[in-house]
């Protein structure tokens, strides 16, 4: 079990914005292409009942070539200015048998979604650099990763990131955005 403070940085160029990431050193620990499954029930208990989700990911490491099938709870426990997360994750072997088990207890797959991620690392904190597929969100964003509030501050000050690009929301909630009318005056 872990606990996670994180933020995404939104309106960002991914170029720009891993180009700076090298400049100041940091460190690329991987390359992922990720498939991702959202679980719930058809009443949405996870999300409603828990304020979490659940998730099962396929992850390949391009510059390892090895691939690793996780699921994790990841229950948000958020404050004012940072989602705070604690993730249960277990590896798995199977997709589809996992899969099979959650549908006989009456959940199912709510999402899908496709992800390409480098990540850097610099000193405590973890850049994501995160490209979904077109359906599940059209817009590059960076999410930051820390153990403390300390390290979030330094890290939008490292990179003069603009505080009004900061986003605590979560994917499914940024994407129910996407459908959300626009307000034209």
């Amino acid at each position: 079990m872990a606990k996670e403070i994180e933020v995404k940085v939104l309106n960002i160029d991914l170029q720009y914005m891993e180009n700076r990431l090298k400049e100041m050193g940091a460190k690329l620990i991987a390359i992922e292409d990720q498939k991702n499954f959202v679980i719930d029930s058809k009443d949405k208990y996870i999300e409603r009942e828990l304020n979490s989700y659940l998730r099962i990911r396929e992850n390949k490491n391009l510059i390892t070539d090895e691939t690793n099938i996780y699921l994790t709870l990841k229950k948000n426990v958020s404050v004012k200015g940072s989602r705070k997360n604690i993730e249960i994750t277990t590896r798995i072997e199977d997709i589809e048998s996992m899969l099979s088990i959650l549908k006989d207890l009456k959940y199912g797959v709510v999402a899908k979604g496709h992800k390409l991620r480098k990540s850097y690392l610099y000193e405590n904190i973890r850049f994501d650099l995160d490209q979904w597929d077109e359906e599940t969100y059209p817009y590059p964003y960076m999410e930051i990763e820390v153990h403390n509030e300390e390290d979030l501050e330094k890290a939008i000050e490292l990179l003069n990131i603009d505080r009004k690009n900061i986003s605590t929301k979560s994917i499914i909630e940024l994407k129910e955005e996407l459908k959300e009318p626009k307000n034209i005056h």
